[in-house]
């Protein structure tokens, strides 16, 4: 018989009261993992609080004979960042992965975005992403080992409209992991990001006043929470030890790997640049490897498969 894949580690999934973290605490669990189920119980927006999705997860958990606890922190705070990670090493004496999940909406047109809205999704994805990792991080740097998986998103890799806070925050998460990743490198420790397509609570806050507003989320529809979770347990597991600063993503059963921002064209000028150089000269050489606006749905404009 062979050993589980999670045997024995630690695992703490923030957000994981719902959808995606849901699932991959329940197959970190099924994989032999201990999880720490983290979920404030927030609205969509991130408002208000409630034990019971937490709860839940892991009554789900032990009634198939895992091993879960729940945690009701909220990652945006320091100090109950750090008690989720306390709550992991009380509980079962040490913390192996931490899978940053936890997330909220409020999208707005970016002319009509609030300051609160915009502060509340940098608060929970970005700000909250930091706070856990960085709690983990003294850790993963005593034991030597250690890893982190960091959902980002299209928004933000690519774009969408009505979402300046989320792109911005999904993006941040990125160039986030890839530090943790370059820093925490020398103590064995891993960080990759994941780009999830899924129908979720948070997506159903999505408008469909319009038609091509209906037929995105239609076929978001399709693409259930749980294709998220394979990847994220091979990711955390040993077997995926040489596999860090990465950005991968998974729509229905197509995962994908991203590429990363690296120079594509170059110009030089042994003088230097003036503004009109730049105009003559710069602009019309570069136009041609310009990249088009485009949102998500632009990109993966097939049906997911």
């Amino acid at each position: 018989m062979s050993v589980p894949l999670l045997q024995d580690k630690v695992v703490v999934v923030t957000g994981a009261g719902r959808g995606i973290g849901r699932g991959i605490a329940i197959l970190a669990a099924a994989h032999g993992a201990k999880v720490v189920v983290n979920d404030l119980g927030g609205a969509e927006d991130g408002s208000g609080s409630d034990c019971s999705p937490a709860d839940e997860v892991v009554s789900e958990i032990k009634d198939t004979g895992g091993e879960a606890v729940a945690s009701y922190a909220s990652v945006t705070d320091w100090d109950a960042a750090h008690e989720i990670v306390e709550t992991a090493i009380s509980f079962f004496g040490r913390i192996d992965a931490v899978v940053n999940n936890a997330g909220n909406l409020r999208d707005a047109i970016f002319h009509k975005m609030s300051e609160e809205d915009f502060d509340s999704v940098i608060d929970v994805h970005l700000k909250g992403t930091f706070n856990v990792s960085r709690a983990a991080a003294t850790q993963f740097r005593a034991q030597t080992s250690g890893c982190f998986v960091n959902m980002t998103s299209t928004s933000g890799l690519i774009g969408n409209f009505g979402q300046a806070n989320y792109a911005a925050a999904k993006l941040g998460i990125v160039g986030l992991s890839k530090s943790m990743a370059l820093d925490m490198g020398r103590f064995r420790v891993r960080s990759n990001c994941i780009a999830p397509f899924a129908w979720s609570r948070l997506i159903g806050t999505i408008p469909t006043s319009t038609e091509e507003q209906k037929a995105r989320v239609a076929k978001i529809q399709q693409m259930t929470p749980d294709k998220i979770s394979p990847l994220a347990i091979a990711l955390i597991s040993d077997a995926a030890q040489d596999v860090s600063g990465q950005v991968f993503g998974v729509r229905n059963n197509e995962i994908f790997l991203f590429n990363q921002s690296r120079p594509v064209r170059f110009a030089h000028n042994a003088d230097g640049w003036t503004p009109d150089l730049v105009l003559e000269r710069v602009i019309p050489a570069f136009q041609s490897d310009f990249f088009p606006l485009e949102r998500s749905g632009d990109v993966f404009s097939w049906d997911p498969m």
